[in-house]
């Protein structure tokens, strides 16, 4: 019986990736065929292509990829496109505003996705730093949202945010 605590690391040469019926994620991983796996980021904001937990149906953990950019092309697809839908995060292309209203700071945005607003009480609570310029926001709701590199947006943009930062 495997212990708990135990990880087994894959190589890429050891999984192949692909979707089934449905479009369910599925694999093959040191030869054993799974008909449905999930997948989870071991470390979300700072690696997001390294330290890949792959799980059963039931959520047991098969195997650890050390770095998707391994893996072959179809696999490399399919797993990314898994990490998309479980990591629903849109990417801030600019920030209209900042402002703090009564005990709430209001941040008006663009994104990727499209318009968004968001509402922190606390700054130091709701901005993680994960990595060099990187920002993560989360508003009192829990809604998410990441600044790839605040100093690659634009100078109205990084206005607003040197305020904040």
């Amino acid at each position: 019986m495997k212990d708990t605590y135990d990880l087994t690391i894959a190589e890429a040469d050891d999984v192949i990736f692909s979707r089934g019926p449905g479009g369910v994620f599925q694999g093959i991983i040191k030869g054993e065929p799974y008909e449905e796996l999930v997948v989870y980021r071991a470390f979300p904001f700072i690696y997001t292509t390294q330290y890949i937990s792959i799980r059963g149906a039931k959520g047991e953990e098969l195997c650890i990829i050390r770095d998707i950019e391994e893996l072959d092309t179809e696999s490399l697809q399919e797993i990314n496109n898994e990490l998309q839908f479980r990591y629903f995060l849109p990417r801030v292309t600019r920030v209209d505003s900042v402002k703090q209203k009564s005990d709430l700071w209001l941040w008006e945005l663009q994104t990727n996705l499209g318009t968004t607003r968001l509402a922190m009480r606390n700054l130091h609570e709701h901005m993680q730093f994960p990595s060099g310029n990187r920002i993560i926001l989360t508003d009192i709701n829990g809604r998410r949202c990441e600044i790839a590199d605040w100093k690659a947006l634009d100078s109205h943009s990084r206005k607003q945010l040197t305020d904040v930062i």
